[in-house]
């Protein structure tokens, strides 16, 4: 079975393999000289130092891995591309909720780019996904954790 396709932004590619380079370049580096070290202290069954950089090891090696397997799968969005009649990945779209009264802008992104607190907002998510192929004055209804949202799109733009 194939893999899903995992849409990236070219900024999130990039992201994504400048943390996989460092990663395999820097993390290794640091964490098999803090292993080296901790074998220099003697006993290993009691060097706690010695554990924790396992565990650190084993977290880098997993993320390396999952990384590995994005970048496999992934299929950049050409931002020059898109088209800005409707939202798209890549887009970022002003709207105005409707039911707290105030303007918000969105920036929609793949999954593995998401994050809230910049306002990257996944094409998956309950709000991308209905914004996805909507229009300038179109209104969405959104079912969310806190309650039924509305959104009147009132903007589209490429996000930079």
């Amino acid at each position: 079975m194939e893999a899903k396709k995992k849409l990236l932004t070219y900024a999130g590619l990039k992201a994504l393999e400048d943390e996989l380079e460092n990663l395999k370049v820097v993390k290794r580096r640091e964490i098999a000289q803090k292993i080296k070290e901790a074998r220099e202290q003697g006993d290993l069954s009691e060097n706690a130092e010695y554990d924790a950089a396992k565990d650190e090891q084993r977290d880098i090696e997993a993320r390396i891995e999952e990384l590995e397997a994005i970048l496999k799968n992934a299929e950049v969005v050409v931002e020059d591309e898109v088209d800005f009649d409707k939202i798209n990945i890549g887009c970022t779209v002003k709207v105005f909720d409707i039911t707290f009264d105030e303007e918000m802008e969105f920036k929609l992104v793949g999954s593995t780019e998401a994050n809230s607190l910049e306002g990257k907002i996944s094409n998956e998510s309950p709000v991308g996904q209905a914004l996805m192929g909507k229009q300038i004055g179109d209104v969405v209804t959104v079912e969310t954790q806190a309650g039924v949202m509305e959104y009147k799109v009132l903007n589209i733009s490429r996000s930079l």
